[in-house]
């Protein structure tokens, strides 16, 4: 197809060629011919002689975090029996930008290498390409683009942050947890003790309190933790139309430490599950990548049903994240009948501590740090993590 340039010189043929004939000035009609003849050559030429070009497109990592910048490398082969065009190589990166790289004249069977950076600016989705050739005459008065290769798709995960599981007897929620194992009796049997109110009926031993004039209860070895549930509320009515910047980070927190809580306890070699609405339920190895996968995408939606009772075995966090303990998501979950696990809230709006001391303010990334830190006994030790696909 003409170029602007080409249609501007084809519309002065037209009018020099009218007028030429019209007040029978022979030089102007042949001027307005050559004009005409040079857009059509130019058209042909263009048509005729299209680069037998193969791009390959390689992206690396597979997977991006916000905040990173992966890198795309091209690989140009010529595929034709003669030497190729020059061309200018497109390739849209996202929707507000593209890679212009131009392409010399390839001799048949000749390859040239190419690359560039690609920043991960937010989380989603991030289409790179359709790869197109642009191929113009060598006056420019026609062009034609040739698609070379289709688009990818490249996932740009939530930025994450590392946080150290706790440990019995570090930090409030340390303490809680090596009560916690004492008096339910989870670990391998250690001794008998007396009796104390607040255990668990089921460590009592009866054969040992028929003996005896007390009741008596199963002492064990206190375990560490050996299970994480994340549960991230993502339901709508959690997270209204924001009227700043600052209400519109209050889902983006909550997706941003879901998936550093799911990270880091994967990490520490823990158990992991992740659950979020729309029938969201994530077992087994690689619970983390995975998890990230979804997040890079989601978005609010539908509320989270009754959580399925966890089959796991030993102590146990159940760590819920929302927007504030008002939330249905933050209620419901204090109706679980498992002794072993620990109820954690993670609030990223504002309003209150949910009636519990094992409750963290998240309003801010750097808050989340701190107060997680405190519960933990483990301050000071956070810090950016990749994403498990490019651990």
């Amino acid at each position: 197809m003409p170029t602007r340039q080409g249609w501007t010189i084809a519309v002065s043929a037209v009018v020099a060629i009218v007028v030429g004939r019209v007040f029978g000035i022979l030089e102007l009609f042949v001027i307005g011919a050559a004009l005409a003849v040079a857009v059509v050559l130019a058209v042909l030429v263009v048509q005729l002689f299209r680069p037998r070009l193969h791009v390959h497109r390689w992206v690396h990592p597979s997977m991006l975090t916000v905040g990173d910048a992966g890198r795309v490398d091209l690989t140009i082969e010529n595929r034709g029996s003669v030497r190729s065009p020059r061309v200018s190589l497109v390739e849209p990166v996202g929707t507000a930008s593209s890679a212009r790289l131009t392409i010399a004249t390839l001799g048949a069977g000749q390859h040239v290498d190419a690359g560039y950076r690609v920043p991960a600016q937010r989380r989603g989705v991030l289409t790179i390409g359709p790869t197109t050739l642009e191929r113009y005459d060598l006056l420019g008065l026609a062009g034609g683009t040739t698609i070379a290769t289709p688009a990818t798709e490249v996932t740009v995960a939530p930025q994450t942050i590392e946080v150290a599981m706790p440990s019995l007897g570090h930090g409030v929620l340390g303490r809680h947890l090596l009560a916690l194992a004492q008096r339910t009796g989870v670990g391998e049997f250690h001794s008998l003790r007396d009796y104390v109110p607040g255990d668990e009926p089921r460590s009592i031993h009866w054969r040992a309190s028929a003996r005896s004039e007390d009741l008596k209860v199963r002492q064990h070895e206190a375990q560490g933790v050996r299970r994480c549930i994340v549960i991230l509320d993502r339901e709508a009515a959690s997270y209204p139309a924001p009227v700043d910047d600052a209400a519109a980070d209050v889902f983006e927190r909550a997706v941003t430490i879901s998936a550093s809580i799911a990270l880091s306890a994967e990490r520490a070699g823990l158990t992991t599950r992740f659950v979020t609405g729309g029938d969201i339920d994530l077992r087994g190895p690689d619970v983390a990548t995975h998890a990230l996968e979804r997040l890079a995408r989601l978005e609010p939606g539908p509320a989270i049903d009754d959580v399925e009772r966890d089959p796991g075995e030993g102590l146990g966090l159940v760590v819920i994240v929302t927007s504030s303990p008002d939330r249905p998501a933050w209620r419901q979950t204090d109706r679980s009948t498992d002794p072993t696990l620990t109820r954690i809230g993670i609030f990223t709006g504002s309003g209150g501590d949910g009636g519990s001391r094992l409750t963290v303010d998240a309003s801010t990334l750097e808050s989340f740090r701190e107060q997680w830190n405190r519960l933990a006994g483990t301050r000071g030790l956070t810090h950016e993590l990749h994403t498990a696909a490019s651990a």
